[in-house]
């Protein structure tokens, strides 16, 4: 069976409708590009870089509010204690592998310089899993270019998943994952609002894998599909980047990120000691102009954030499940192979526990 993502195999999850791309791009002005890696001279690599732009290249002076939060701490994220001082986001967010998350922060700070931006320093945001089971990592393959070729090929509409951009080389519910996204649509107040995630999957073990209950994990267990065993099956990351167009505060911005919390959680994830689970949210319904005194805002009440907060989690459960779905078997460093959710047999599970 060819991959898929989750829907065109006929399985939905939470009850909240998805936007038209059913994507974190179904937020306007939100673009995904992607770098990706594949080469086996001089050394074996399967790497990438993802570059996600809030509200394109506006963003630099028209600032977003944002915030993160940290479900386990074992991972990096630049740029977060700036983001937790003051609440916003002026910058576009790129994320990569372990060892690079340097070489591309400072390829977004000469970037910046190179297309005039006028902000006297920068402090860009830029985050981590570890794909060292596939890839070299100790090459150290990721170079500026590869970064900039991923913010220059940013795109809205559908998006590729799988094994592309940071998400390359990485396992989730030790099957091949790597970089999926999903969005909910919600009515709050009149006024129509989308939530959209992008998640660079790489954790979990095989026998909490869960798909709307379903304990596919242990259905599909490594008697059946073979699994990466001689390393430890909690060591591994997930990033979850969260966007709406609603009208949000920086505090609020937390809020949301925290319910990306649940929707891992439906899947399996539980914030494993080894696992660097961090989760930034922003929100583009305010303007926040570089250099003007005042700005005008709204704000979403707090007794109407449920919707939001459902289609967070809605959105981050389906992401995952689409990075797993999409991602194809991939044999990298030293041999290894991380083996695809065979899709023939997930589907066979799914309509025997929900006929």
């Amino acid at each position: 069976m060819p991959r898929a993502r989750l829907r065109d195999l006929g399985i939905v999850t939470g009850s909240l409708p998805p936007g038209q791309w059913n994507a974190i791009t179904d937020v306007p002005g939100v673009r995904v590009g992607y770098a990706t890696l594949i080469r086996d001279v001089p050394s074996v690599v399967r790497t990438g870089v993802t570059a996600i732009w809030p509200r394109g290249p506006e963003i630099w002076t028209d600032a977003v509010f944002a915030a993160i939060h940290s479900f386990n701490g074992n991972g990096e994220m630049t740029g977060w204690a700036w983001i937790a001082e003051q609440g916003m986001l002026a910058s576009p967010i790129c994320i990569t592998n372990t060892h690079a998350i340097g070489v591309v922060r400072d390829a977004i700070c000469a970037y910046a310089v190179e297309k005039k931006v006028p902000v006297p320093w920068l402090l860009p945001v830029v985050a981590e899993t570890f794909d060292g089971w596939l890839s070299d990592a100790t090459s150290f393959p990721i170079t500026a270019e590869h970064a900039v070729a991923a913010l220059d090929a940013a795109t809205s509409g559908a998006i590729a998943e799988g094994n592309v951009g940071g998400g390359t080389g990485m396992i989730c519910h030790e099957f091949k994952g790597g970089t999926g996204t999903a969005s909910r649509v919600v009515q709050v107040a009149g006024e129509t609002f989308t939530v959209g995630t992008l998640v660079q999957a790489n954790y979990g073990a095989r026998e909490l894998l869960r798909v709307d209950g379903v304990p596919v994990g242990r259905e599909i267990g490594p008697d059946t599909v073979p699994s990466h065993r001689d390393i430890p099956c909690d060591a591994g990351s997930i990033i979850v980047v969260l966007a709406t167009d609603a009208p949000l505060l920086p505090i609020q911005c937390q809020r949301l990120a925290r319910r990306a919390t649940t929707g891992l959680a439906w899947v399996g994830g539980i914030g494993s000691n080894s696992s660097g689970d961090i989760f930034l949210a922003f929100a583009t319904g305010n303007h926040v102009h570089h250099g003007k005194a005042i700005s005008a805002v709204r704000m979403l009440s707090p007794d109407n954030m449920n919707p939001l907060f459902q289609a967070a989690a809605e959105a981050t459960e389906e992401a995952i499940l689409n990075a797993l779905t999409a991602a194809e078997t991939m044999t990298g460093f030293a041999g290894h192979t991380a083996h695809a959710l065979p899709l023939d047999r997930f589907v066979e599970v799914m309509r025997r526990y929900r006929p």
